[in-house]
């Protein structure tokens, strides 16, 4: 076994990936001459490549537990991975069964060398034992974490090292992101779409390019906000993660709801204003960076000129 083979979990979802990209950083810098190898899920799989701290990236298809096959098969690559140390940032019931497969406490499969466990695994070798983690903030939370298990200094998340890619987007002069979706689930967190059309508007009539980023998902929203703003540029459906990151750095603002693609926006230096209902708790979760954060219980009863206010703010003088 290498004696610096490490492993960290990080599954998602997209907010929380770049929020732990600060850990991920200083897990490199603590062990700079590891193989270190990075566990998440299919939708972060060219982000997580892309990304200067990792020597290989696994996905994990988070298999049902009835598909003891697969189970199976998960726990012996783990276990083949032979790592000494596993930095688990998930923190959830899933990536604490983990230790189990990797032959932790109730075991599962056989005995196995069981690894270093930074997380929440009961019975692992450096456990996050602060009973108050779950109402830190989940930057403080994983710097906390990291500290436990002796690495003291975690940077702020950062894409400096992404190199834009070449420009498929051919936007002309100035423009402001707006990212009108969010968890489809979770429809309390959508600022209603009219109000975007009508900043969208706003904006439009200053001489700044809206453009609407978005998935299928958000297709209702979009075309709604084009139909009160014609001009806006429509790249829903077209951008993958690291397009978003390029539109960030050339962008001059970006409004939007509590949702991932806001954090890797921020996180790309863009200032941002983000959209907080009772539906999540800024103080738990909001991106880090230049961000201007408005909160109502219901986003129904944010207006406008707030918003414009805040945005307009951010807006060089042209």
């Amino acid at each position: 076994m290498a004696a610096t083979d490490i492993l960290v979990i990080k599954l998602g979802a997209l907010g929380d990936f770049v929020q732990a990209m600060g850990p991920f950083a200083a897990i490199r810098a603590h062990h700079p001459g590891a193989r270190i190898t990075l566990l998440t899920t299919r939708p972060f799989a060219e982000l997580a490549r892309a990304c200067p701290w990792f020597d290989a990236v696994w996905l994990d298809d988070k298999p049902p537990l009835w598909r003891l096959d697969k189970v199976l098969a998960l726990a012996a690559r783990l276990r083949g991975g032979r790592f000494r140390r596993v930095y688990d940032l998930q923190t959830s019931d899933r990536s604490s069964w983990y230790f189990r497969l990797m032959g932790g406490p109730g075991r599962v499969g056989g005995q196995s060398n069981i690894p270093e466990w930074s997380g929440i695994a009961r019975g692992c070798s450096h456990p996050h034992a602060n009973p108050q983690r779950d109402s830190m903030h989940t930057i403080e939370r994983q710097r906390e974490q990291l500290a436990m298990a002796g690495i003291a200094k975690v940077p702020p998340p950062d894409l400096a090292w992404a190199e834009a890619a070449p420009g498929r987007f051919d936007i002309a002069g100035r423009f402001v992101l707006l990212v009108p979706g969010g968890a489809p689930h979770r429809p309390a967190k959508r600022w209603p779409a009219e109000r975007f059309g009508r900043v969208a508007l706003w904006l439009a009539e200053r001489g700044v390019t809206p453009v609407l980023l978005g998935t299928d998902k958000e297709r209702a929203e979009i075309d709604a906000i084009r139909a009160v703003c014609p001009q806006a540029v429509d790249l829903a459906e077209k951008t993958g993660l690291p397009d978003i990151i390029a539109l960030a750095r050339r962008a001059e603002a970006a409004l939007g709801n509590d949702t991932g693609p806001m954090h890797l926006i921020a996180a790309g230096g863009c200032p941002s204003v983000v959209l907080f209902s009772h539906g999540s708790d800024p103080a738990l979760c909001a991106p880090r960076g230049n961000v201007t954060v408005l909160r109502r219980s219901s986003l129904a009863d944010l207006g406008e000129a707030e918003v414009e206010a805040a945005l307009g703010g951010m807006l060089p003088a042209p």
